[in-house]
């Protein structure tokens, strides 16, 4: 875009030529483009007009004479400038992208979609194709539509390991298992995964019977997979060996009370022998897990015998006697790539408000502020591992959390559980559904729009209101 000294300047530079060739067609059209940069509407309309006049079918026209009403919210006239357009020159993408968002304005999606599906032939890498397709598909709940598109789309921008890894990721979200299984395994040959791959003597296990052998499961990725795939160890136990774990430290003692494994292990330790190994994200591919076949038996955790602050936190917990305890996480680690869209703000929580009678515990690490709900208690301090939180969360009649870890702890644990995930989530909540093959006892709110948490926490709301 121009910068604005660079603007004025064009806008001057287009009076003095047009004064002095008044019937240059094209000048008009990029003096009206202009025009309409500077957001000055009515006078594009007219030099779009004085194109017109000289020239009664030239399609940048005709386009522009269209944008500059979409602008100005006459929609009905816009429609029928842009339908004029594309009858002269069919070929002008912009205009078709401008007729979609008059009848996306008007709530006529399948109009939307009628004047968008040919684009798709006509300049299949374009971003912004894929972006409307998406919006309407979603809105308009075409899961197997969306599912092509975002395949279509894909398959456009990657290769190699790296494509492999995005129709994984597509694939799961939309339950196509086990091929998105078996994409996955990509991940330690596609140079972006930033998870360091361990390197051993040993084997990687093949899924055969251990026989009396021992298998090492390594945690790799976030918290949150070791807590979603440590569930796989008792199927593995089922094959007849000993099963052992590598485990973040902050989660030792607790992923230690998933039945099937027999020892848990940190990196800040030695390990014992082990005859073949294998990363927790690989079990759901050799298990040839669909969605009939998830094991999804909870709770597979348990509280850990050690928790660090038992006491204090079950003093804080006594306080709230009689009411009913809501434990509420808004946000994620910052470092996320995708945390600004999961993460919400603090006043979109305000309606919970009207809930009566409860008491709120905040589980949120590493903020200043908590939400405006009455007589909130930030829990944060006495979490000093997910011992404590999985204790804290023990007592807690419901837990409402946005895509954290948090969310498969409770899951795990077995806890009533109200999942807030954003307009496009991680392919593990899947799409088009409010409950989880996962997890149970967790529920799943949508955003219906991108980058909106307010129709998500309504819902919530009016939910919640029926039941407490």
């Amino acid at each position: 875009m121009r910068r604005s000294g660079d603007v004025q300047r064009a806008f001057w530079a287009y009076c003095d030529l047009l004064l002095l060739y008044p019937e240059a067609i094209e000048a008009w059209v990029d003096f009206g483009d202009l025009q309409l940069t500077l957001n000055q509407l009515e006078d594009a309309k007219i030099s779009y007009a004085i194109a017109l006049a000289l020239a009664p079918e030239f399609p940048p026209a005709l386009a522009g004479q269209g944008k500059a009403s979409l602008k100005l919210g006459c929609l009905e006239k816009a429609i029928s400038q842009l339908e004029r357009t594309l009858k002269v020159d069919p070929r002008l993408i912009d205009a078709r992208f401008d007729l979609v968002r008059c009848h996306w304005k008007r709530g006529h999606l399948d109009e939307a979609l009628a004047i968008l599906e040919p684009a798709v032939g006509q300049d299949p890498a374009n971003p912004l194709i894929t972006k409307f397709l998406i919006d309407i598909y979603v809105l308009q709940g075409k899961w197997p539509e969306l599912h092509r598109e975002m395949l279509r789309r894909v398959s456009l921008d990657y290769s190699g390991a790296e494509l492999a890894w995005e129709l994984s990721c597509v694939n799961l979200l939309f339950g196509a298992m086990p091929l998105g299984w078996e994409q996955h395994e990509a991940r330690w040959t596609y140079s972006g995964f930033t998870t360091p791959k361990r390197e051993f003597s040993q084997p990687l296990w093949q899924g055969d019977p251990l026989a009396g052998r021992t298998l090492l499961l390594h945690c790799e990725q976030g918290f949150g997979d070791t807590l979603m795939f440590v569930r796989y160890a008792s199927l593995v136990k089922q094959l007849g060996g000993q099963v052992l774990l590598l485990a973040q430290p902050e989660l030792a003692d607790l992923v230690a009370t998933c039945p099937g494994v027999d020892g848990v292990f940190t990196e800040e330790g030695s390990l014992p022998p082990f005859d073949v190994h294998l990363p927790l994200l690989s079990l759901p591919y050799l298990f040839r897990t669909d969605l009939a076949s998830i094991p999804a038996s909870i709770p597979y955790l348990d509280i850990p015998e050690r928790v660090p602050n038992r006491n204090a936190l079950c003093e804080r917990l006594a306080r709230s006697r009689g009411q009913t305890r809501i434990g509420i996480s808004w946000a994620g680690n910052p470092a996320h790539a995708g945390d600004a869209q999961r993460s919400i703000p603090l006043d979109a929580l305000l309606p919970l408000q009207a809930l009566p009678n409860v008491a709120w515990y905040a589980f949120q690490h590493g903020v200043s502020e908590v939400p405006p709900l009455p007589g909130i208690d930030s829990l944060a301090p006495l979490l000093h591992n997910f011992s404590d939180s999985a204790y804290a969360l023990s007592g807690m009649d419901l837990v409402i959390t946005v895509d954290t870890a948090l969310a498969h702890l409770a899951g795990a644990l077995g806890i009533p559980t109200l999942l807030l995930v954003t307009y496009m989530p991680d392919w593990r909540w899947l799409m088009d559904r409010d409950d989880s093959p996962w997890y149970p006892s967790l529920r799943i709110y949508r955003q219906t729009n991108a980058r909106s948490w307010d129709t998500v926490i309504r819902q919530v709301l009016a939910d919640l209101s029926k039941g407490i």
